[in-house]
C-alpha cells in the first residue's frame, strides 16, 4: 500500500487502535432507531421544543447512478411515475406536518439525497414553491444548501438555484483522477465535473464547496494533492476531505479494502497542502476559505444551539429535543423501493404519526450536545454545557475527562476543543462517544447487514 512517512511512524492511541471507526455526522445513528408501538404523534414528538427556529430538510432520494462507496437512502434511475408519486407524496407529508405543529420558522433549509439536482428544474422549483407556501422558506433570506453532482449539475438546473438565490451549492467531485474515481466505483467524465464547476462559478452563489474522497487503493499522497489542487481552480469557498469508507450492501462491500495507515497518511496530506493555501480547518473533514461572508447552510456539525430538524421525504430525519424519528432506513436497492413504495402510497392521516425513530434521554441529548460540538475547532462553550449538564465540570463527564487526559482535547478562553490529534482521530472518538445502549445497536445493524451482504453475494 502507498503511504509517507508520517503513517509509517504512526503509533496507534492506546485509547483508539483504529483509526476509521466510523463517521459521527448524527447522534444517535439510524441504527439506533426502532419501529415505535405504537406509533407517537408529531405533536407529542416536537413537544417542548421551539418551532422558532428550525433546519428544514428535504430529502430527494434519487440520483443518476449509485457509487460503489455509497450508503446513502436513494435509488438509481428511478421511472417517472415513481417522481411523480414521491411528489404527491411530499406535499401530502408538509401539509399534514403544518396542521399537526403549526407555524414554524426555518433559519436553514437543506434539500439533500441522494442528488436533489436528478430533478428537473422544474421539479426543483415545485419543491421550493413548496416550502414557500406553506413554511414561508425564502433562500434570500433564510440559508439554503442544495447537493448536486457533475452529471446533474446542468444550466437549467443551476440557473433555477440561482434564480431562487440559494446560498450553497455542495459538489460531489470525489477525485479528478479518472483512476481513482474508477476504484472508488465514481464512473464519471473529468470534463463533466469541470464543465459543471464552470457553470456553477458562473454565477454569483456566495459558497460553492466541493466534496472530495482520499483512501482508494491506487491514491498516493502526491496524487492526491494534484486532485486537490486541481479543485482550488474553482476557488471553492468550502472544501470537504472525507475517508473512504466500505460498508456493507455497498458496490465496493466485499470487494475492497480501506487501511488506515493508508488513509492518515493522505488526510495529513491534504490536511497540511489546504492549511499552506491559506484555508482554515474547521473540522476533520471541512476546511474554509477566510473572508467568505457565509451564513451556515451546511454546517457539519450544530454548535453549542444546535437546531432542532423537521425532514420531510422518504428517507428524511427529524430530530426534536427528546425525539428523533424518520422512515425506515435502507441500503439495498430493493429494500429501498420497498420503503419509498410505502412512503408514496402511504394514506395522508399516516403523516401525523412518527413510527420509527428512538426517543432521548437525559445521558443520550448531553451525548449530543457533545458530538455536535466538540469534534469541531470551533469546540464547545464550556459554560453553556455545564449549564445545560448540571455538571461542576467538563471533567465530571468521564469520557470527557479521559480525551483531556489523552491529549484530544483541550479547553481555550472557555471553549472545548480537539488538538491537532483530536481532529485527525475524529472517526474513532465519534463512535467511542456512543452510550453503550447506541453502540450495542450499531453493532447488531451491521451485523444484519453484513450477513444481508452475504446472503445477497452468494
Amino acid at each position: 500500500m502507498p503511504m509517507d512517512s508520517a503513517a509509517e511512524n504512526l503509533t496507534p492511541h492506546p485509547q483508539f487502535p483504529r483509526i476509521y471507526e466510523g463517521y459521527a455526522y448524527s447522534y444517535p445513528h439510524k441504527s439506533a432507531y426502532r419501529r415505535l408501538s405504537p406509533p407517537l404523534p408529531i405533536r407529542e414528538a416536537w413537544s417542548g421544543t421551539s418551532r422558532d427556529a428550525v433546519s428544514l430538510y428535504v430529502h430527494v432520494p434519487f440520483c443518476g447512478m449509485r457509487c460503489g462507496f455509497c450508503n446513502l437512502f436513494t435509488t438509481a434511475n428511478p421511472k417517472p411515475p415513481l417522481v411523480a408519486r414521491f411528489f404527491d407524496a411530499l406535499e401530502r407529508q408538509a401539509e399534514v406536518v403544518l396542521e399537526e405543529l403549526g407555524a414554524i420558522r426555518a433559519e436553514q433549509f437543506v434539500i439533500g439525497g441522494g442528488t436533489p439536482t436528478y430533478l428537473t428544474a422544474c421539479e426543483l422549483e415545485r419543491i421550493f414553491s413548496l416550502v414557500e407556501r406553506l413554511f414561508g422558506v425564502d433562500p434570500r433570506h433564510v440559508a439554503t444548501s442544495v447537493e448536486t453532482s457533475p452529471g446533474t449539475a446542468t444550466p437549467q438546473r443551476i440557473a433555477a438555484l440561482a434564480a431562487r438565490g440559494i446560498d450553497r451549492i455542495s459538489i460531489g467531485a470525489q477525485s479528478f483522477d479518472e483512476w481513482e474515481r474508477y476504484a472508488m466505483g465514481r464512473p464519471q467524465k473529468r470534463s463533466d465535473l469541470e464543465a459543471a464547476l464552470d457553470t456553477i462559478r458562473g454565477y454569483a452563489f456566495p459558497v460553492l464547496n466541493i466534496d472530495l474522497i482520499y483512501g482508494a487503493a491506487n491514491q498516493t499522497p502526491e496524487s492526491w494533492r494534484r486532485s486537490i489542487r486541481r479543485a482550488l481552480l474553482w476557488r471553492p469557498e468550502e472544501i470537504h476531505l472525507y475517508p473512504l469508507y466500505v460498508r456493507p450492501q455497498t458496490g465496493l462491500g466485499g470487494r475492497v479494502e480501506t487501511w488506515d495507515a493508508h488513509r492518515l497518511a493522505l488526510y495529513r496530506a491534504g490536511r497540511d497542502f489546504l492549511l499552506s493555501e491559506g484555508y482554515e480547518q474547521l473540522s476533520m473533514r471541512c476546511f474554509r476559505r477566510p473572508g467568505s461572508n457565509l451564513r451556515d447552510a451546511g454546517a457539519e456539525f450544530g454548535g453549542d444551539n444546535a437546531l432542532p430538524i423537521l425532514g420531510l421525504g422518504a428517507g428524511a430525519r427529524s430530530a426534536t429535543q427528546h425525539m428523533h424519528y424518520s422512515t425506515q432506513y435502507a441500503v439495498n436497492r430493493r429494500s429501498i423501493l420497498d420503503i419509498l413504495n410505502a412512503y408514496c402510497d402511504a394514506p395522508t392521516e399516516a403523516f401525523r404519526n412518527a413510527d420509527y425513530g428512538v426517543q432521548l434521554n437525559d445521558d443520550e441529548r448531553l451525548r449530543r450536545i457533545i458530538l455536535a460540538t466538540v469534534l469541531s475547532s470551533r469546540g464547545m462553550n464550556v459554560t453553556h454545557f455545564l449549564a445545560t449538564a448540571k455538571l461542576e465540570a467538563v471533567r465530571d463527564f468521564a469520557p470527557l475527562a479521559t480525551l483531556i487526559d489523552a491529549g484530544l482535547l483541550q479547553e481555550t478562553d472557555g471553549r472545548l476543543h480537539p488538538t491537532a490529534s483530536g481532529l485527525e482521530l475524529t472517526d474513532a472518538i465519534g463512535p467511542w462517544l456512543y452510550s453503550p445502549a447506541v453502540r450495542e445497536s450499531a453493532t447488531r445493524e451491521n451485523a444484519v447487514r453484513k450477513s444481508a451482504a452475504r446472503q445477497s453475494n452468494a
